[in-house]
């Protein structure tokens, strides 16, 4: 989603998409925004194990970035499509609950989802909107938390009682050998994938999006896809179509 063709593209798509019947969700990150932003305000964008270290002031970045711009902007490119987009974040009605994550000490304000109440996004849903949801959230207390979007979108997907869940990357989808692109896993289930993560054939920042796949399926979502976004209409081609473009994973 880093060019704005690219970008315009997938968002038509996705109009499309609620034009013929279809009620989609958009969960998104917005990572590169971010880091363009620290650099701005002279902060030095820093990773750990995949993840970003959030820091106070660099929390206070990524909700601007995230709820005010990144969030905004997809907002106002559906409308533009022909849809009618409405922008939330995880601490709109509650819609997400955060907690700590278990390495808090050393990743700062990086959250998992403690539990999300989608009551909010019912009405919208029913009147043929489109939610757009940055994963920003809050504990109990009230302090805000980064949430790997990810993570969150398949939580609100069990949480909405989704059919699928879309994962849009910049990779292919899982591949049987990572140095093979010709190797794409077109479908597999759960105890495949797991057998695949054991074996070492699943690494880095796939992991994260299997698991997350995993636990939507295991709460009822049908089916998991991690496709790649950069394919011209990918998610057209995932829904529409038999072949599919990515990985599909099933229950």
């Amino acid at each position: 989603m880093k060019s704005p063709e690219l970008q315009a593209s997938v968002i038509r798509d996705l109009v499309l998409l609620s034009c013929v019947g279809l009620r989609p969700v958009l969960v998104h990150g917005g990572g590169p925004e971010i880091n363009s932003w620290l650099l701005r305000v002279g902060v030095e964008p820093q990773f750990r194990d995949g993840l970003r270290v959030t820091d106070a002031l660099t929390m206070e970045v990524v909700e601007m970035v995230l709820v005010g711009k990144v969030n905004k902007n997809l907002v106002s490119l559906i409308n533009i499509a022909g849809g009618t987009a409405v922008g939330l974040c995880g601490k709109d009605a509650r819609l997400i609950t955060a907690r700590p994550s278990p390495n808090a000490a050393a990743l700062g304000f990086v959250g998992e989802v403690s539990r999300v109440d989608a009551t909010v996004l019912h009405p919208i849903i029913a009147a043929g909107h489109i939610p757009v949801i940055a994963t920003v959230a809050a504990d109990e207390t009230g302090q805000a938390y980064n949430i790997n979007a990810d993570t969150a979108a398949g939580e609100i997907a069990a949480a909405v009682g989704a059919e699928k869940l879309l994962l849009l990357t910049d990779v292919s989808g899982i591949l049987a050998d990572r140095n093979d692109p010709g190797s794409l896993v077109k479908e597999i289930d759960i105890a495949g994938v797991r057998q695949m993560v054991a074996d070492g054939k699943v690494a880095g920042g796939m992991i994260p999006k299997v698991e997350c796949c995993v636990r939507a399926l295991a709460q009822g979502v049908h089916t998991a896809s991690i496709i790649d976004g950069r394919v011209p209409h990918s998610l057209l081609l995932e829904i529409l179509t038999d072949e599919g473009t990515g990985t599909m994973i099933t229950g």
